[in-house]
């Protein structure tokens, strides 16, 4: 009786195994590829034409994928503080010269992830409309020893400026005194001083004012931007960057800015609480092109940011489901 049992015993243990084997298999693989959290994607905006619209492309991508997202107004350098609390989920223009310290602070903490590089580049400083080179405004530009001449920054003078040259900075939650520092450090604090821009809209503004009035401006700006379409800005050639020679790093100032990575970031619980779109975020790579065509949608053809990104989405819908892979 043993005997004739015993295969039918085995037989069941073996079933039991398998069952279990492939129930714990199916079990893992769905956490894995389980569904998004119904909590919402929490997308910061802060006061760059780009930045808004692309938090709104990718917000549309992810409501595409069926997840909830809230945007939500953010500091540009206290954002990833709050990602790093939960407050934030996602960051997507990390601008290395900007905002690098303030990103690498929260990720030594713990809480934030690094999440990779947009294939675009990007350099932040100070410029001027390419339209000057051939003005006669200021001879020997690029060349930031140009603006020693007198004759040169009388070309840039505001009503309210003292008769002194004016560098319109943008807005000073972005860069602190890191300009007015660089203007003493290379010792033309007699001739120039900075002013700083309420956003990013008065940085335009000015631009378009100066070319009219045929009179001489210099601003911030960065690339990516609308600004990179056709050559028409061009910026200062200020002694080259190198590690440690910002003031905040020890240094004298009188660098300029380093070509630098533009990066994404999230909070260290988005790959587990919205795995598909973590997924989705991490393969996402804008180029310069695609981000300055966000900007153009806003800075030139005046469209508002959420339709920009509408305009963007139907524009590049093979950029963007390629990332959806």
């Amino acid at each position: 009786m043993k005997s004739k049992n015993l295969p039918l015993i085995i037989g069941g243990i073996v079933l039991i195994i398998a069952i279990i084997f492939f129930a714990t298999k199916d079990s893992k693989k769905a956490i894995v590829t389980g569904k998004d959290s119904s909590a919402p994607i929490v997308i910061p905006v802060h006061n760059w034409s780009s930045q808004v619209v692309m938090a709104h492309v990718i917000g549309g991508i992810f409501e595409g994928m069926g997840n909830n997202v809230k945007y939500v107004p953010a500091d540009s350098q206290a954002v990833y503080e709050s990602m790093r609390i939960g407050d934030v989920t996602i960051s997507h223009e990390v601008w290395e010269s900007a905002f690098g310290k303030s990103f690498d602070t929260a990720v030594e903490k713990g809480g934030v992830l690094d999440w990779g590089d947009h294939n675009a580049r990007s350099l932040e400083d100070m410029g001027f409309p390419t339209w000057i080179l051939d003005s006669g405004l200021c001879p020997g530009l690029p060349n930031w020893e140009a603006l020693k001449s007198p004759d040169c920054a009388k070309n840039f003078t505001s009503p309210d400026s003292d008769g002194k040259g004016v560098w319109l900075e943008g807005p000073q939650s972005w860069h602190g005194d890191l300009m007015p520092a660089r203007l003493k450090a290379l010792g033309l604090g007699d001739l120039w001083v900075v002013k700083f821009a309420g956003g990013a809209d008065a940085l335009w503004a000015e631009l378009e004012a100066a070319k009219k009035q045929k009179r001489g401006t210099i601003i911030f700006n960065w690339t990516p931007n609308f600004t990179d379409a056709g050559g028409g800005f061009t910026f200062l050639q200020f002694p080259p960057y190198k590690k440690g020679c910002r003031p905040v790093d020890g240094g004298d100032g009188r660098c300029g800015s380093p070509d630098g990575y533009l990066k994404k970031s999230v909070n260290a619980d988005f790959p587990k609480t919205h795995p598909a779109a973590a997924a989705v975020f991490k393969n996402m790579a804008f180029t310069t092109e695609h981000i300055g065509d966000m900007a153009a949608f806003v800075d030139i053809d005046k469209m508002t940011h959420e339709d920009a990104a509408k305009a963007w989405l139907a524009a590049n819908e093979k950029v963007w489901k390629a990332f959806l892979n």
